[in-house]
C-alpha cells in the first residue's frame, strides 16, 4: 500500500481506496518497534477533516496510553492481535471497569464501543497489540481531554510507575 508519512507515528493513504494484507501489518509492527513511543497508526481516512476516522494502530508493550476521553465523539475499538486490559475511570481517576481483552478467538472480549466521554486507557500485556479504531471526525485535539490525575508521559519513569500501579491494582 502506498502511504504518506505525516510523522513517525502517523501514516495516511495516498489514494481513496485502501486495502491491507499481512505484509502491511508486519510493516506497521516493525515501524512501531523503532519509534521512541512504540506506536504507529495507519489512517484509512484521507485527512483530519473526514467525517469517519478509521485507523489500524500498533502499540508495543511499553507504549504509554495516557488516560483520556473524547468529547462529542463515539469510539469503537476492535483488538485484532495481542492482549491488553482496557481501563475505564471515573472523574477522580479510580478504575471503575476493567476489560481483559484478547483477539477474536482468544475467549476474551475483543471489542468495545464508547458513546459517552469516559476516561479510558490500555495496559498492554503482550509484546504488542494491533487494533482497529473508528471514531467520528473531524479531528480536533480540543475534543480530547486528559485528566490532571494521570501523568502526561513526558517523564517516562513516572508514566511507567503510574501504569505499573494501575496494572497491580487491576490484577
Amino acid at each position: 500500500m502506498e502511504y504518506k508519512k505525516i510523522n513517525d507515528e502517523v501514516l495516511y493513504p495516498k489514494e481513496g481506496f485502501v486495502s491491507l494484507k499481512n505484509a502491511d501489518m508486519a510493516f506497521l509492527k516493525a515501524q512501531a518497534s523503532k519509534n521512541p513511543r512504540k506506536r504507529i497508526r495507519l489512517c484509512a481516512h484521507q485527512n483530519t477533516d473526514d467525517k469517519i476516522h478509521e485507523m489500524f494502530i500498533v502499540h508495543g508493550k511499553d507504549a504509554y496510553v495516557r488516560p483520556h476521553r473524547h468529547l462529542n465523539k463515539t469510539e469503537s475499538f476492535y483488538l485484532m492481535e495481542g492482549e491488553a486490559d482496557a481501563l475505564f475511570f471515573n472523574e477522580a481517576g479510580q478504575v471503575v471497569r476493567r476489560i481483559e481483552m484478547g483477539a477474536l478467538g482468544s475467549g476474551k472480549q475483543f471489542y468495545y464501543r464508547l458513546s459517552e466521554p469516559v476516561y479510558h486507557s490500555l495496559i498492554i500485556k503482550s509484546p504488542a497489540i494491533t487494533f482497529f479504531e473508528v471514531t467520528s471526525g473531524p479531528f480536533d485535539l480540543k475534543d480530547t481531554e486528559f485528566p490532571a490525575w494521570a501523568p502526561d508521559g513526558k517523564d517516562e519513569a513516572r508514566a511507567k510507575q503510574y501504569m505499573s500501579r494501575l496494572g497491580t491494582a487491576c490484577a
